[in-house]
C-alpha cells in the first residue's frame, strides 16, 4: 500500500472570541468587526454592515473575519463582455461582505471592439487587445465557469450549463453578446466570416489570413456590410493583406465593398464624402446600392447583378440574438433581443436579472448595437447591482444619443465625426490609440494584485458595504459566530442526501458492491478480490485550488485515481472526504453538489464507484479520496521495478505547480491555466495500459515531490541512478515563462533536496527548465521505464 503525502485541511468548526480576533490582522482590515443589523419596513429584509467595534454600552453582534466572508449572495454574471469586466473590476478594488461573484463564459479571453480594427490592420497583437478574463476575475475573487451558458429557470434562479449542472443565483447579469446572422442570406454563414460576434472572428481571422498567404495568385477579399464597422474593416483588411502579400510575393490585394444602401447611412455627408474618397485612394472597390441574396463557394450572387468572386468574405452586417433567450421567459423585442427598461433589468421581469451589451434592447432609449454603449453601461450595471444588493432604490441611466466616433483608416490615421462635426488626421490615431490602451490597461495592467488578493472584506463604514438579508441570512451569520465541535463539523444530512441522490454513476464493479451508496448503513462492503488478486488502497486530499467547483472535484479525483493507476491496479471503489465552507443550506449544497459532479464524471470514466465517504464545514472548499482497486499480484508496477539500461517516460508536461502559484498573484496567463486544467483532468490509465504492453516494470505517478523527487525515490528503491535530458522534457505553455520570472511553489526548496537522484544534475542544473523538474505536480503524469524504448511526451 502507497500512501501519497497529503496536504491536510483542517476541517474544524470555527469559534469566535474577542480574545482570538484581537491577533488577526488581514489586509489592513480592523480585527474587531461587529455586525449591524438594521430593520427596513418597506423591504421586510435586515441589512448587514460589517464595521469597526466600539466598546460600549451599544448592543452589537460581534463577529470575526470568517463570519463576513460566509457566502450570503451570489452574483452570476453570464459572459465576459465590455460592461461585465467592469462589474469584476469594481468588486475587485471594493468587495462586498456576503457577496460571491461567479463568471460563467465560454471565452478565457474577450476581445475589446475598439481595437479589432487596429489587429486586423497588424497595429495590436493579439494580447493588447484581448481582456484576460480569467485574471480579472481572480483578482474579483469570482469564480471562473469556462462553459457556454444554455438556458435560464427564472423560479429556481438557475444558470443552465452544458454537461454539468446548473449554477444558481441571487442576481443575474447576461452580457454575452451576440450571434452570427445570415438574415435570410442562404450560405452566408458556411461560406463567409462573421465578424459577429467579435470573439469568433478573431479566432477565425489568423485561419483566414493563413489561407489568404498560401494563395499563389493576386488576393480578392469581399466585405459585405457599409456601416462604420464594414468601412474600418475593409480599409485594415487592404492594409494587412497588402503588406503580407509584399512580404512574401509580388501579388496583390483587391477589397470589395458592398452595402444594400449608401455607405455610412447613420452618418454626415461629409463623413461619407471623407470616406469614398480615402477608399478611392487606396483602390478600394465599392458597390453601393447592392443586395446581396446568397453566397456560394468564392462567389456573392447580387440581386439584378452578375455574380462577384472573392477569395475570402467578411460578413459585417448585424447580428442576432442567442437562441436560449427565448425559452427563459424573459420580456424580448420583435428582433429577440432582451427588452430592459432604464435601470438596465429585464423588463417586466422578476427584479433580480440585468441584461446589457449587444443582447439588450432599451425600451425607453434606443440605440445602435455599438461597443461605446456597452463600455458605458458598465459604471452603472455595477453600481445597481450594488444597490439591489443593499435593499437601495436603483437609479435610471440614459445612453447619450450621439457618441463621437473615432474610424481608422488601416494605417495611421482616422476620421472623427459627431452629429456634423468630423475631421480627419494622424493626431486622430494617436488619440484613439491611447484612449483604448487606457481602457486596456483597467482590466489588465493596471490591477493591483499586491494589495487586494485575498481581501474579501470591503472598507467598513459605507454604505456600499451593506447587504440586504431575510431571517435566514440572519440566522446563518449569527450562528456562524460560534460553530460548535460536538457535531465533528459534519454538514446535515439532508443537504448530504440531496447531493448523493443526484449522483449518476457507472463503475466495473457494481456487482462486487455489497452494501454501498443505495444503502443507509454505517460503512461500505465490497466482495474480496477472486484468487490471485490483491487489493490496492490509495489516498489524497487537497484544498482548492481552482475557483470551479466542478473542475476542481474532477482534477481531484484524477489525482486521487492516478496512485492506483501507477501501480497498475483497476480501481473499483472510492470513499469521499469533502470540505465545504459554511453558509446557508442551499450554498453549501451548490459547492457539494458540483464538486461531487466533477469527481463522479472521472471515477464513472475510470469504472470506479463511489460508496460512501465523509462531508465538513471547513474555511476553504477541500477534497479527498480513498480509492481501493485491485490487481494481479503478478502485474503490479512498483517504483522498485527498474533496471539499469532502461529509459524513462513521461506521459504529461509538468509545470502545474508553477502555473497556479503564478496565477495567485496575476501573473498567468488565462489561456495557461485553462490548457494546464485540460492536463490535470486527463487521466492517465490508458497511458499505464499501452505502456505496460510495451514492456514497463515499474512507475510512479509525479506528484507534490516533482518529477525528481518521485523519481529519487524510485531509484532508491530500485538501487540504481539516473540520467536525464532535461532539455526534452515536455512542459505545459507558460510554465519556462513563469518559472524564469522568479515564481516557484512553495514546496519547490523541499523538493530540490533531491537534485542528488539525478547522475548529471551539474550538467542539467545549467538549463532553464532545471527548476520544473521539482516543480510539485497536481494530476501529474508518470514516469515509466519499458526496455529499450524512448518517448518524452
Amino acid at each position: 500500500m502507497r500512501v501519497c503525502k497529503a496536504n491536510l485541511h483542517n476541517a474544524s468548526c470555527r469559534q469566535s472570541s474577542l480574545q482570538s480576533m484581537s491577533s488577526l490582522q488581514m489586509g489592513g482590515v480592523p480585527p474587531l468587526l461587529r455586525a449591524k443589523y438594521r430593520y427596513t419596513a418597506a423591504s421586510g429584509l435586515l441589512r448587514l454592515s460589517v464595521m469597526p467595534l466600539r466598546l460600549g454600552k451599544r448592543r452589537t453582534i460581534c463577529m470575526a473575519p470568517e463570519a463576513a466572508d460566509v457566502i450570503i449572495k451570489d452574483v452570476v454574471l453570464v459572459g465576459g463582455g465590455h460592461s461585465h469586466v467592469e462589474v469584476l473590476r469594481s468588486f475587485g478594488m471594493k468587495p462586498m461582505p456576503g457577496v460571491r461573484l461567479t463568471l460563467i463564459t465560454k471565452d478565457i479571453r474577450t476581445a475589446y471592439s475598439g481595437m479589432l480594427p487596429g489587429y486586423v490592420s497588424g497595429f495590436y497583437s493579439y494580447d493588447e487587445c484581448h481582456v484576460d478574463l480569467n485574471r480579472l476575475a481572480r483578482y474579483a475573487n469570482a469564480r471562473m465557469i469556462l462553459q457556454p451558458a444554455t438556458g435560464l429557470d427564472l423560479k429556481k434562479q438557475e444558470v443552465h450549463l452544458e454537461g454539468r449542472p446548473p449554477i444558481g443565483y441571487d442576481v443575474l447579469s447576461l452580457d454575452t453578446g451576440i450571434t452570427p446572422s445570415a438574415q435570410g442570406v442562404p450560405g452566408a454563414l458556411e461560406h463567409a466570416t462573421p465578424v459577429k460576434p467579435v470573439h469568433n472572428f478573431v479566432e477565425r481571422f489568423q485561419k483566414l489570413l493563413a489561407r489568404a498567404c498560401e494563395l499563389d495568385r493576386d488576393l480578392t477579399v469581399a466585405v459585405v456590410g457599409g456601416g462604420a464597422g464594414g468601412i474600418e474593416l475593409s480599409l485594415s483588411m487592404h492594409h494587412r493583406m497588402t503588406e503580407e502579400l509584399q512580404r512574401t510575393s509580388a501579388r496583390k490585394v483587391k477589397v470589395k465593398l458592398f452595402s444594400k444602401s449608401r455607405i455610412l447611412a447613420q452618418h454626415t455627408r461629409a463623413a461619407r464624402a471623407k470616406f469614398l474618397r480615402i477608399m478611392q485612394e487606396k483602390g478600394l472597390e465599392l458597390h453601393e446600392g447592392v443586395r446581396v441574396v446568397a453566397v456560394e463557394a468564392g462567389r456573392l450572387l447580387l440581386e439584378s447583378q452578375p455574380p462577384e468572386a472573392f477569395d475570402e468574405c467578411l460578413w459585417c452586417t448585424q447580428a442576432a440574438a442567442p437562441a436560449w433567450l427565448r425559452q427563459t421567459g424573459l420580456n424580448l423585442d420583435d428582433r429577440g433581443f432582451v427588452a430592459i427598461d432604464e435601470d438596465l433589468r429585464a423588463q417586466a421581469g422578476p427584479g433580480n436579472v440585468f441584461c446589457v451589451g449587444d443582447m439588450a434592447s432599451s425600451v425607453k432609449h434606443v440605440r445602435p448595437k455599438a461597443g461605446v454603449y456597452a463600455v458605458r453601461q458598465g459604471p452603472p450595471l455595477t453600481d445597481n447591482i450594488r444597490r439591489l444588493l443593499s435593499g437601495r432604490k436603483l437609479k435610471p441611466f440614459k445612453p447619450q444619443s450621439r457618441h463621437l466616433s473615432l474610424i481608422t483608416t488601416g494605417n495611421e490615421y482616422a476620421v472623427a465625426t459627431r452629429g456634423f462635426f468630423c475631421v480627419e488626421g494622424a493626431w486622430l490615431r494617436t488619440w484613439k490609440d491611447r484612449i483604448d490602451r487606457a481602457w486596456m490597461d483597467k482590466y489588465g495592467r493596471d490591477l493591483d494584485f499586491d494589495s487586494m488578493q485575498g481581501s474579501t472584506l470591503a472598507t467598513p463604514g459605507s454604505k456600499r458595504d451593506s447587504i440586504s438579508m431575510d431571517a435566514q441570512a440572519v440566522a446563518v451569520l449569527s450562528a456562524a459566530k460560534m460553530r460548535c465541535g460536538g457535531c465533528g463539523s459534519k454538514v446535515g444530512a439532508s443537504v448530504l442526501s440531496r447531493v448523493l441522490a443526484r449522483l449518476q454513476q457507472q463503475g466495473s464493479g457494481a456487482a462486487e458492491v455489497l452494501v454501498g451508496l443505495g444503502e443507509a448503513d454505517d460503512a461500505a462492503v465490497v466482495k474480496a478480490p477472486p484468487p490471485g488478486h490483491v487489493l490496492v488502497h490509495t489516498v489524497d486530499f487537497f484544498r482548492s485550488f481552482v475557483s470551479d467547483p466542478f473542475v476542481f472535484g474532477k482534477v481531484a479525483a484524477v489525482h486521487a485515481l492516478g496512485d492506483c493507476h501507477a501501480m497498475g491496479a483497476t480501481a473499483t471503489t472510492a470513499l469521499a472526504t469533502a470540505v465545504v465552507p459554511y453558509g446557508p443550506e442551499s450554498k453549501a449544497e451548490g459547492d457539494l453538489n458540483h464538486m461531487m459532479a466533477g469527481a463522479m464524471e472521472a471515477l464513472s470514466e475510470a469504472g470506479c464507484l463511489l460508496v460512501g465517504g465523509h462531508t465538513s464545514e471547513g474555511a476553504e472548499l477541500a477534497l479527498g479520496f480513498s480509492v481501493n482497486g485491485e490487481a494481479k499480484e503478478t502485474e503490479l508496477m512498483r517504483k522498485c521495478g527498474l533496471k539499469p539500461g532502461q529509459v524513462l517516460i513521461l506521459t504529461k508536461p509538468l509545470g502545474s505547480g508553477v502555473l497556479f502559484a503564478a496565477d495567485m498573484s496575476g501573473k498567468a496567463k488565462g489561456s495557461w491555466v485553462s490548457e494546464a486544467l485540460q492536463h490535470m483532468q486527463h487521466s492517465s490509465a490508458a497511458a499505464v495500459a499501452c505502456l505496460r504492453e510495451a514492456g514497463a516494470t515499474g512507475c510512479s505517478d509525479v506528484t507534490g515531490f516533482g518529477l525528481i523527487g518521485n523519481l529519487a525515490e524510485m531509484t532508491r528503491a530500485s538501487q540504481v541512478t539516473a540520467r536525464l535530458n532535461a532539455a526534452a522534457v515536455p512542459l505545459m505553455e507558460g510554465a519556462l515563462h513563469c518559472s524564469t520570472s522568479g515564481v516557484a511553489s512553495s514546496l519547490l526548496p523541499d523538493n530540490l533536496k533531491a537534485a542528488a537522484a539525478v547522475e548529471n544534475a551539474d550538467e542539467a542544473a545549467k538549463l532553464r527548465t532545471w527548476p520544473l523538474l521539482f516543480d510539485p505536480q497536481t494530476s501529474g503524469g508518470f514516469p515509466e521505464k519499458p526496455q529499450n524504448r524512448l518517448c518524452i511526451g
